[in-house]
């Protein structure tokens, strides 16, 4: 069965850094695209970045471009996100989810998938 643990969260100071894994099984990675998500109790889970497991694609959320980097180890079946320079509004549940690639260019439809990991949460103090 498909399965994503997502893990490294915990508590930072604002301008530090923080590294996410999101370790996948049970599907051939080349067929999926992954996305980190956020959600903040009270607010809507975002997406926040993916990357396309068989070309390296990736795409980002504005409020992240330049301090946040996404990337995918394909024999680990591991996706990574590098998160610096920390916001306290960074402050989130973190999660990851794969769906098919056909699907992964519209943040939307990534609720529809059943491939979601459980969360890691991420404290950004000031």
């Amino acid at each position: 069965d498909v399965q994503l643990q997502a893990s490294g969260g915990g508590l930072v100071q604002a301008g530090g850094s923080l590294r996410l894994s999101c370790a996948a099984s049970g599907f051939t990675f080349d067929d999926y695209t992954i996305a980190w998500f956020r959600q903040d109790p009270g607010k809507f889970r975002e997406g926040i970045s993916r990357i396309n497991g068989r070309d390296g694609s990736v795409a980002y959320r504005d409020s992240v471009k330049g301090r946040f980097t996404i990337s995918a180890d394909s024999a680990k079946n591991t996706v990574y996100l590098q998160m610096n320079s920390l916001k306290p509004e960074d402050t989130a549940v973190y999660y990851c989810v794969a769906i098919q690639s056909l699907y992964g260019g519209d943040w939307s439809n990534y609720f529809m998938s059943n491939y979601w990991g459980q969360g890691t949460l991420v404290t950004v103090f000031s």
